[in-house]
Order: C-alpha cells, then sequence, then structure tokens
C-alpha cells in the first residue's frame, strides 16, 4: 500500500462553475479538489474537463458516499469505479469521510453519524483495510459536521480518529468548520480536539463557512467566520506540511472571491509558522 506523501500548498474545489476559469487561464492554486462521484462515469464531458484541468494542477479525489461506516462492507462495484478513476487521474490521494451513508438498499445521499464506540472502530477499520487494499494506497478521512451524539458513546471523536489512524495507516483530513460547528453543536472544547489529533497523519485541511442558529449547520455557502480562522491558526500551527483548501459548494461567488479568502488563508498560515520558529 503506497503511503501518502506530505504536499504543503493551497487550493479551491474544483466546481462547474469555474470550469472554463481553470481551461483558459491560469489559475493561482497549488490543488484543486473534486468530487469522486461527479466523475466516477466512464467518460463523458465532465471527466474529459478533469483531465484537462489536471495536466495543469494536481488533483485530490474527495468522496461522498464510500459509507466507511457501514455495517454491511463497501459496495464492490464503487470501489472498481474510484480504483479506476484514480489510476486515470493519479490524485495526490483520496479522500472521504467518517461516516455511513447507504445500507444494502438504501443510500441517503447525506453524511450520517456513527456511535463512537469500540465496536463502530472495528467496523470502520476493516472497511478501511478494505478500500486502501482495493485502491492499492492509503487514503484520508475526514472529520465530520456532528448534530447528534449516541447515548452509547465511548470515546470522544478525537480519540477515535486517533485510533482509526493508528490501526489502519490512513491519514486524515482535519476540516476546522467542522470542528467548530461541533464543538458549538455539543459543547466540548475545539482545543481540545486539536490536541487530540495526531498531528503526523494530517494530510489536509478543510476550511468553509457554516450557518448560524440554535444548532449550527455546516452548509458551505459563505465565507469562513473568524472563530474558524482562529482555529485554523491553531491547528496549523502544529502540523507540517498540510494542503489547505477553500470549501464552497452553495452560493458560489465568483473565483476572484474565493481566490481573495484563499490568499487569507496563506497569510495566516504563513503567520502561524512564524509565531513557533
Amino acid at each position: 500500500m503506497t503511503a501518502i506523501k506530505p504536499f504543503g500548498g493551497f487550493g479551491l474545489g474544483l466546481r462547474k462553475t469555474h470550469y472554463a476559469d481553470f481551461l483558459e487561464t491560469d489559475v493561482p492554486v497549488d490543488f484543486v479538489e473534486v468530487i469522486s462521484e461527479n466523475y466516477m462515469a466512464q467518460g463523458g464531458k465532465h471527466l474529459r474537463i478533469l483531465e484537462e484541468v489536471r495536466a495543469k494542477h494536481p488533483v485530490i479525489l474527495h468522496g461522498v458516499s464510500m459509507s466507511i461506516g457501514a455495517a454491511h462492507g463497501l459496495d464492490p462495484g464503487y470501489l472498481a469505479s474510484l480504483r479506476r478513476l484514480a489510476e486515470q487521474i493519479e490524485p495526490l490521494w483520496v479522500s472521504d469521510h467518517l461516516c455511513w451513508t447507504r445500507t444494502s438498499a438504501h443510500n441517503s445521499f447525506d453524511l450520517l453519524p456513527l456511535p463512537l464506540t469500540h465496536d463502530a472502530l472495528d467496523a470502520v477499520c476493516d472497511n478501511i483495510d478494505h478500500a486502501q487494499e482495493t485502491l492499492g494506497q492509503a487514503m484520508l478521512f475526514e472529520n465530520p459536521s456532528s448534530y447528534v451524539t449516541f447515548p452509547e458513546d465511548e470515546m470522544a471523536e478525537w480519540e477515535f480518529l486517533a485510533a482509526m489512524a493508528q490501526r489502519t495507516g490512513c491519514g486524515l483530513l482535519l476540516d476546522v468548520n467542522n470542528i467548530y460547528v461541533s464543538s458549538q453543536n455539543h459543547g466540548w472544547s475545539a482545543q481540545d480536539y486539536i490536541a487530540g489529533i495526531p498531528a503526523s497523519a494530517v494530510r489536509q485541511m478543510h476550511l468553509a463557512g457554516h450557518t448560524p442558529g440554535e444548532i449550527i449547520v455546516d452548509t458551505h455557502d459563505r465565507p469562513v467566520v473568524d472563530a474558524v480562522w482562529d482555529l485554523f491558526v491553531e491547528a496549523y500551527a502544529g502540523l507540517g506540511d498540510v494542503a489547505v483548501m477553500i470549501e464552497r459548494d452553495d452560493a458560489i461567488p465568483p473565483l476572484p472571491e474565493l481566490l481573495e479568502e484563499l490568499g487569507k488563508a496563506r497569510a495566516l498560515g504563513a503567520e502561524a509558522r512564524e509565531t513557533v520558529q
């Protein structure tokens, strides 16, 4: 199994709204990330566009429906399609979420939470081993935003992620906005979360906006807020080379606005590193 080498840089999610920008101009990003499922069909316009973008920029494949927490195991057809795409695009890495999305007969099309139990950890690790063996490479898994907890929980989410990475050799995608959203919804410490994550396993970070309210919802439809920027600086200062990305999936603005926000991430990241030197 191929290990994931560190890659430092700042990038954006490639969305249809900005296809022309990436094809016709030189966009100042170090990488792009795409939703794997949007390109897993063989052939077609979207895959051809991704191949053209890949000739200019490194690509990360980020999935939303592997369902790594599924008790019945992983879909072999899904894994075969993902492997085919990965062999064609040769991404920096392949990632997905710590969640479940489907049963053997139904796909929820949502990132559903897992009970943080030892039994769930065993099932997740078995599935990760299967996925990584099938792909022939280590993967990254992202911490989800959370709106409910289970009375059966036996550990904190960061403890679950740390054990998962240690047992399977997978890497971690640290979504800073998700940490903030979940910490506010459940009343635990975002600082404890960051301190409990093994820094050596983190290869990527996500930054995004959310919708405030009595329950904060991870919506990716607005700029990053100050509290999330502060948390990013705190986390980034303790990490090695990681790929940092701005996520926007709704109310997508013109590309210059996202590049301005990405520039802020670069500047804050540089300042964070200076404080620890």
